[in-house]
């Protein structure tokens, strides 16, 4: 009842609009999940240079933080590559500003010792942030199913004070159904990259 879900979008160019008097046109809506490098008009390279087209907006439209993560593996080399593209309804509930927002990543084995983690760089003043950063972890194809990638996103409010948007985690012990789909659907695609909106749960 209180979940709104995008059905498909289209990216229209103003410039094509005729001056003079009316035109019809029929747009042919693309879902959202078949966002990928490789076979949408609407990739996230596409994404990061109309920033204020439609398809940037995320999934929800009740101000529910999100976060655009590419996901890809290539099997013969055992490397998993996560992007972290950008962020939606980012809040800061302190004071009434734009927050300043970075990205952690941890990878964990299947008893949930951390093996490796990262960090985006800050964005400043941000509620909507371009991050376009891309982290590459070595995971061997048979422990691919045992992993679990663990993204937290958080407001920096001082040089010593941080408070937790919210986080997802996708592999073995995914947060929700969206983040296992996303997981699996990227180990059968081989390489390609898929690209899917996660609502943050709160910390």
């Amino acid at each position: 009842m209180t979940r709104e879900r995008m059905m498909g979008e289209k990216l229209f160019h103003l410039s094509h609009l005729n001056p003079e008097g009316e035109m019809k046109v029929t747009l042919v809506l693309e879902p959202r999940s078949n966002i990928s490098s490789g076979e949408s008009p609407l990739s996230p390279s596409a994404v990061s240079h109309s920033d204020s087209a439609s398809s940037t907006q995320s999934l929800s439209h009740g101000g529910v933080p999100e976060l655009l993560v590419g996901l890809s593996y290539n099997a013969t080399t055992g490397r998993l590559s996560v992007e972290m593209i950008k962020g939606s309804h980012f809040r800061n509930l302190a004071v009434n500003r734009a927050p300043d927002t970075y990205g952690k990543l941890f990878l964990l084995n299947s008893v949930g010792h951390e093996m490796s983690r990262c960090k985006t760089s800050i964005r400043r003043g941000q509620p909507n942030p371009v991050y376009k950063e891309t982290f590459v972890f070595q995971v061997a194809l048979f422990q691919l199913s045992d992993v679990t990638l663990m993204i937290s996103i958080y407001n920096r409010r001082t040089m010593k004070r941080k408070e937790m948007i919210g986080w997802i985690a996708l592999g073995q012990n995914s947060s929700g159904e969206e983040e296992q789909d996303h997981w699996e659907e990227m180990k059968e695609t081989k390489g390609q990259q898929i690209c899917r909106w996660h609502t943050l749960l709160e910390s």
